[in-house]
């Protein structure tokens, strides 16, 4: 299994990590990018999933 990764709101900076999900919005942890609907938004400003990208170490 591969490493869990993060990506970034571009507008906000709210994290999105996968290894911790967002439960309150129904999203378990472990859930991946690609398994995050497409309707989904940032929880703090309401940005799309495509607002987001992904982090690099």
């Amino acid at each position: 299994m591969s490493e869990f990764k993060k990506y970034v709101c571009v507008v906000c900076g709210y994290i999105y990590d996968e290894e911790l999900g967002e439960p309150e919005a129904g999203l378990a942890p472990g859930t991946r990018w690609e398994d995050v609907p497409e309707d989904w938004s940032c929880p703090d400003c309401g940005a799309s999933k495509g607002d987001f990208e992904l982090m690099v170490s």
